[in-house]
């Protein structure tokens, strides 16, 4: 679908090919920390996903992967601190789909 084509670095991408870019060694190049952190789960990796966005905290994107992740782990306390400095509101979305809802948001600014 011509409306989710987004541009990472100099390739063209979709949510589907962010997806299956998890079968590469390392996340696309010029993705960003917050987007680095959402491959790095997707492939299961949750500590490095927390470090990418942990040394980023007070950046928007960077603040809701890191909400997403603590809601992923269970603690729900610190998952709503990370969505207030987000500015997001808490998510009650499965995980996947919440998943699904940051990694196309961010994807879509990043075009």
């Amino acid at each position: 679908m011509a409306a989710q084509r987004k541009r990472i670095g100099a390739t063209m991408t979709t949510i589907d090919a962010f997806r299956s870019s998890v079968s590469a060694e390392t996340p696309p190049a010029g993705v960003g920390p917050a987007l680095e952190a959402l491959w790095w789960l997707l492939r299961g990796d949750w500590d490095r996903a927390h470090q990418c966005v942990q040394g980023h905290e007070g950046e928007r994107d960077c603040d809701w992967v890191h909400a997403h992740l603590h809601r992923q782990e269970g603690d729900l306390s610190n998952a709503g601190y990370w969505y207030r400095r987000a500015g997001k509101p808490v998510s009650d979305l499965t995980l996947q789909d919440e998943w699904s809802e940051v990694a196309r948001d961010i994807l879509a600014r990043k075009a």
